[in-house]
């Protein structure tokens, strides 16, 4: 998968000159949507297949700080899958020097749009077997 790269707007810093904290899950969503649309299955497409994905857990190590118009390259992979719920895995790094900026991770569910959940392998197969092979591909090179 291409590596999603994010540019640090000024606005994103706070008084010290530096990224705000909150931004950092708005970029491991920006990269999580470019993720899903270049494995061939967008959010659009997924709603429009009636499956709805919230996040219901994340998590962020912040590791080195960026600052006003860093590049920063964000790594997504599939960390676990078990049909109803996902993870997403994240490493963020500065793209000048290469510096580890933060690793995190979502946890998503699957459910239909009235919020019953949805057993992937079973209502979407096509969704299931690509969602299993990345995390195959994920724990290989681990």
């Amino acid at each position: 998968m291409e590596t999603y790269t994010h540019k640090v707007h000024y606005y994103e810093t706070d008084k010290m000159g530096v990224t705000h904290h909150s931004n950092y899950i708005r970029w491991m969503e920006e990269a999580r949507v470019d993720f899903l649309e270049q494995i061939g299955y967008g959010y659009r497409k997924l709603e429009e297949e009636g499956i709805i994905s919230p996040v219901i857990g994340v998590e962020c190590d912040f590791k080195t700080p960026t600052t006003f118009d860093d590049d920063v390259e964000i790594e997504v992979s599939v960390k676990e899958f078990r049909g109803v719920r996902l993870t997403i895995g994240y490493v963020m790094k500065r793209k000048s020097d290469g510096a580890l900026v933060l690793t995190g991770r979502t946890r998503h569910c699957f459910v239909d749009p009235n919020g019953r959940p949805i057993i992937l392998e079973r209502n979407f197969p096509d969704v299931a077997r690509k969602l299993a092979e990345l995390y195959e591909a994920t724990t290989e090179k681990e």
